[in-house]
């Protein structure tokens, strides 16, 4: 049995985690501040003796014994992230600092979820670890971006300078039961819609493209990123390489729900990116060969059947 800390641990994807890691029988410490997690996604592991639920914020120190560390905490949708950006920024940057300051004192191995968006609005289809992005840092997504991407160069100096054992991988679209209906993420959105008879909305023509992985293969990389060899320390690419255009998935979310919406077109973000596709090449070589199991019709059947119970 390892014990191990889980950052985030409320979230959409650190309950998830939690729970997969509980039940291959370790000791889970679940640390969230509730801005975006929620209780109830962790409240059926409450009863479990080998859960906790922690309120803290990573933005403070906190002090434990564990083997592992899963740093997930961060708010990782626009509406979301754009609510507070400096605090999405500390969020990032400080906590990676108390995080990284933690597995040193405790010499425990950390893992790092970075994501996609360091790569930007990129230049290069599909996108590769060894890609340094194209990202403006004044824009109204650098809080996330930037802070993700200082976050890595934080996780990269504590492994060169103090040794300490990391793991960085980079999490590509990713969906799900558990999802908040309000995040402003594009499948949860357009579920919502769907399953209201609302107008889909789609942002642009509808023609950038998307690249969703599902959950269960999510955490699956994250877990066995965790149990590679010290040397392999990332970032490594964790999603679908399936990609699909916006406008194509709106289509497919009222077909599966048998929806009566319609779609309406609104004027694209600032520094939305019009491409997204992971390379998954590291991801196959070092993770025992990882590949995505879930095709977008089954994980999109299971994610509606989620929202269907909470939208009322």
């Amino acid at each position: 049995m390892k014990k191990i800390l889980v950052t985030g641990g409320a979230g959409f994807i650190g309950s998830h985690l939690c729970e997969k890691l509980l039940n291959q029988g370790n000791e889970v410490i679940c640390l969230d501040n509730f801005f975006t997690g929620s209780k109830s996604n962790v409240i059926h592991l409450l009863n479990n003796p080998y859960f906790e639920l922690v309120r803290h914020d990573v933005t403070m120190p906190y002090f434990i014994e564990v083997d592992e560390i899963y740093n997930l905490a961060c708010p990782a949708s626009p509406v979301h992230y754009q609510y507070n950006p400096i605090k999405t920024i500390k969020t990032s940057v400080m906590g990676a600092v108390n995080m990284l300051g933690l597995a040193k004192r405790i010499k425990a191995k950390i893992l790092q979820a970075s994501t996609s968006e360091v790569y930007g609005d990129p230049k290069i289809h599909p996108q590769t670890e060894d890609y340094w992005g194209n990202v403006n840092p004044i824009g109204a997504r650098s809080c996330y971006d930037e802070g993700k991407r200082c976050a890595e160069s934080l996780f990269v100096n504590y492994h060169k300078q103090n040794g300490v054992k990391i793991k960085i991988i980079r999490i590509f679209n990713t969906y799900g039961p558990r999802m908040l209906p309000n995040d402003g993420r594009v499948i949860s959105n357009f579920i919502v819609q769907a399953l209201k008879n609302e107008p889909i909305s789609v942002y642009g023509d509808g023609s950038q493209t998307r690249s969703f992985q599902y959950i269960d293969d999510l955490i699956e990389g994250m877990i066995r990123m965790m149990d590679t060899p010290d040397n392999v320390t990332g970032p490594i690419n964790i999603g679908n390489p399936n990609e699909f255009r916006i406008i194509d998935l709106a289509e497919k979310i009222i077909k599966l729900t048998n929806s009566k919406s319609e779609i309406k077109f609104f004027p694209l973000p600032e520094d939305d990116p019009i491409q997204r596709k992971p390379d998954i090449t590291l991801a196959q070589k070092h993770l025992n060969n990882w590949t995505p199991k879930y095709d977008m019709d089954k994980g999109l059947l299971k994610t509606i059947e989620y929202f269907k119970t909470i939208i009322k």
